[in-house]
């Protein structure tokens, strides 16, 4: 076991699976909260950039193209430190509230483009058919096109929110302490990279794999019992 000690230590590691949890709450309570802004925005998004009216499509493809273009490591800066000046009531927000703004920022443009492409996946027949019977505009994204679209795309829904929980990692710029920042303590305090960045990886390794479990079941609730009970 010495040779095992000498690469990951893992009782160093222990010593600091407090701070470790403490990161981890962190960096999910971030993720979850940007997911469910982002996918609402995004869906405000996928509709806008679907709309035939310039002056609403126009500038929110200007903001698509901007966020796809610039890193992420730059709109967290540009939030941080812009945020404040353009709103006065944000120089009052902790730093993980500028995090989450930007992550949600960062999103949004990738969630609205796979939900725009999954509302064009929708047959246009159900649509056509769901105004026969007398359904408004609203009544049919509700009942007909946004549940087909979710269903659709739910493969790279969840390769986003996976990018998504990753990127939280870079909040650490900002002193927003989460699940990398308490790596970088512990290399920080103790000198041990292999006992740091190899924790780091695994516990994105492990939530990966139950974002994995997740979306199995998701799968095959969207499919229902009929399609399960074929396979």
């Amino acid at each position: 076991m010495t040779w095992l000690l000498d690469f990951y230590n893992y009782r160093i590691v222990a010593q600091y699976l407090g701070r470790f949890a403490e990161g981890l709450g962190n960096t999910l309570t971030a993720a979850g909260i940007s997911l469910v802004l982002s996918l609402l925005l995004g869906t405000l998004v996928a509709l806008a950039l679907l709309s035939k009216r310039d002056a609403l499509n126009r500038p929110v493809a200007a903001y698509v193209a901007f966020i796809r273009a610039t890193p992420l490591l730059v709109q967290i800066y540009l939030v941080y430190y812009g945020l404040p000046a353009l709103l006065p009531f944000a120089k009052s927000w902790n730093d993980m509230y500028f995090g989450i703004a930007a992550l949600v920022i960062n999103s949004t443009p990738y969630m609205g483009e796979i939900i725009r492409a999954g509302i064009e996946s929708v047959p246009r027949g159900q649509i056509e058919g769901a105004k026969a019977v007398g359904m408004n505009y609203s009544q049919r994204l509700r009942h007909i096109v946004l549940p087909q679209a979710f269903a659709n795309t739910l493969p790279p829904l969840l390769g986003q929110t996976a990018v998504l929980i990753k990127d939280t990692s870079l909040l650490s710029i900002i002193t927003v302490f989460e699940f990398t920042s308490a790596g970088i303590l512990l290399n920080s305090e103790r000198v041990k990279p292999n006992e740091s960045f190899l924790t780091i990886a695994l516990g994105y390794l492990l939530i990966y794999v139950v974002i994995l479990i997740l979306s199995h079941g998701v799968k095959q609730w969207l499919a229902g019992p009929a399609w399960n009970a074929q396979g």
